[in-house]
């Protein structure tokens, strides 16, 4: 493997990195990946059975970090109502309070 090949498949690598980070994006970092990946094989298949694991750890962590924001939105929206309830709760004992 010369240096510019080395370069050039850690700079795949880097697109690739980077397009998984939105999930939008993973169609696309999926077939990016192939790519690199049915390159790298060709190559030193040892290195693309490595990296063909690290990606799926990367897929794994991306699920898991969306998985965990969305329970964080939830969440955040009942802390929200709940707060919002609370304030309507002690307006309305104020009043009740003032009323006798």
């Amino acid at each position: 493997m010369t240096q510019s090949s080395s370069q050039n498949l850690l700079t795949e690598l880097k697109t690739c990195l980077s397009l998984v980070q939105d999930m939008e994006n993973h169609k696309e970092a999926k077939q990016a990946f192939e790519q690199l990946h049915n390159t790298l094989n060709a190559e030193n298949p040892q290195a693309a059975e490595l990296t063909d694991l690290l990606w799926q750890e990367v897929i794994a962590a991306r699920r898991a970090a969306a998985f965990w924001h969305q329970i964080s939105d939830v969440e955040k929206e009942m802390a929200d109502s709940m707060l919002e309830k609370l304030i309507q709760l002690r307006q309305n004992y104020l009043r009740l309070m003032q009323e006798q």
